[in-house]
């Protein structure tokens, strides 16, 4: 089984990558191609979602020896043929009644992606194509692969774990999307906190002729000279010959004596 060397792994599904003719769109899967120690067979299991939290898995064995074997799952094929072309290709052919139902592609590509091609007849006799591309993974998801499989049934063990990885991610999730919020109203209450603060700073350096009021609103000025200067006296009171070059805002002091811009 040294051409197979590079195939042996758990290969996780890139959905967003593959095309699809025929059968459910998986959102998640996990592809895994293992070797029976001493024997020239292949071990490949699939396990998917799909994109309505279905969740399929299913599993064969294949005698890779290029010749006819007979495949022990006579509702999909009667025999099977695994030909490995080189080290990065091989084929697998699935035969019911003497007719090819099913063929797969196994190519290893430039970037290190495992890509399959697997081709059949719909049940009305025409035939589809679906193309998939995985990665290699280091560690095996409890769920998740291919729809290109032999024989797939529901696996409710899968089932359930998905549905419990959607409601841990739908309550962490929410969870952050508070704190987060939380954040940023914080960083709200300090940003208007310093404005406050610089604005109060602002004001106690201007020129006071009286003794400011919590909660009565007073008008800043800076007067020509770039000093500043805080007035009763609205900006419209003025009128244009006020004694000052720009008016800043209107302000009102609060009871811890810092001012807010109104």
């Amino acid at each position: 089984m040294v051409q197979a060397y590079n195939f042996l792994a758990s290969w996780q599904l890139f959905p967003e990558k593959g095309n699809y003719e025929y059968g459910e769109r998986p959102k998640s899967g996990i592809y895994k191609i293992e070797s029976a120690e001493g024997r020239k067979e292949l071990i490949i299991s699939h396990n998917w979602v799909t994109l309505e939290n279905r969740a399929f898995a299913s599993q064969y064995r294949l005698i890779a020896d290029g010749d006819l074997n007979e495949f022990t799952d006579h509702q999909l094929a009667d025999h099977t043929q695994t030909v490995f072309i080189d080290s990065i290709s091989f084929e697998i052919h699935f035969y019911k009644k003497g007719e090819s139902v099913l063929h797969i592609v196994h190519e290893i590509m430039p970037n290190g992606y495992l890509k399959t091609t697997q081709q059949g007849n719909r049940e009305n006799g025409t035939p589809y194509t679906n193309t998939e591309i995985f990665h290699k993974q280091l560690s095996v998801l409890p769920y998740s692969a291919s729809v290109s499989g032999a024989l797939v049934k529901p696996n409710e063990e899968g089932l359930i774990k998905h549905k419990a990885l959607l409601a841990m991610e739908e309550q962490t999730n929410m969870q952050l999307d508070q704190i987060r919020k939380q954040i940023e109203l914080l960083a709200l209450q300090a940003q208007e906190i310093q404005k406050r603060k610089d604005l109060s700073l602002m004001i106690y350096k201007a020129r006071l002729a009286f003794k400011p009021n919590i909660g009565q609103t007073y008008y800043l000025y800076e007067k020509n000279d770039g000093d500043h200067m805080l007035s009763l006296v609205s900006p419209k009171e003025w009128g244009p010959s006020g004694p000052f070059r720009n008016f800043v805002a209107a302000v009102k002091l609060l009871a811890d004596h810092t001012w807010m811009e109104l």
